[in-house]
């Protein structure tokens, strides 16, 4: 059984909702459900690569409402230039099985914002890709924007509105962790939301 989430491989708020997940998944004894992580890639949606500035300031936003610190080795310094390459190879290792491209997905999140690590690094791609035995070429860039357009154009066609957008057998939602919004002056504000978020980890895993 498989939860579908289209997402950016650098989202933070992706990131809390898959890790808690992966969290809830295992409190509950589901090992037996899936993530199927497609990328959205939002260099494209946006047509212009992510702002790290922006990124830490969604961080900054949300960090101190999460029982734990899901960012504790975040440098805006080393942030992707171009998140497509990291996204592709976890196309790849869906292309193994499911849980190898679930493995790789989760796996490049926290090295970006547990590690600081830069997912664009071709050195930092290709030792993932060995580690879960998944062929993978980081100098091919053609086939990397192929690789995620294609998701992208998936995400278009069912409506994703933007990362993280999750599918169930039972409806889909829009990052249920978290709300989102802007006040009248346009500060970003984030909250938590314990109850949506359950919710949807009862869909999810019953």
């Amino acid at each position: 059984m498989a939860v579908e989430v289209f997402a950016d491989v650098g989202c933070p708020f992706t990131h809390i909702g898959l890790a808690r997940f992966v969290e809830a998944r295992a409190e509950r004894g589901r090992l037996d459900v899936h993530l199927r992580v497609h990328a959205w890639p939002l260099e494209i949606v946006n047509g212009k690569p992510m702002d790290p500035g922006f990124i830490a300031e969604e961080i900054d936003e949300i960090r101190p409402q999460l029982d734990r610190d899901y960012f504790e080795g975040f440098e805006q310094a080393s942030f992707p230039r171009t998140s497509l390459p990291a996204m592709a190879l976890a196309a790849a290792g869906y292309g193994v099985d499911e849980p190898t491209g679930e493995a790789i997905s989760l796996e490049l999140r926290r090295l970006l914002f547990n590690h600081g690590t830069d997912i664009s690094d071709p050195e930092v791609l290709a030792a993932v890709a060995q580690r879960h035995s998944v062929t993978f070429d980081p100098a091919d860039h053609e086939s990397h924007r192929e690789v995620v357009t294609a998701d992208y154009e998936l995400g278009r066609s069912r409506g994703v509105v933007g990362s993280p957008h999750f599918f169930t057998s039972k409806g889909d939602f829009f990052c249920p962790a978290l709300t989102i919004g802007r006040d009248d002056q346009g500060r970003l504000h984030v909250k938590a939301d314990p109850v949506a978020f359950g919710a949807f980890l009862d869909v999810c895993l019953g």
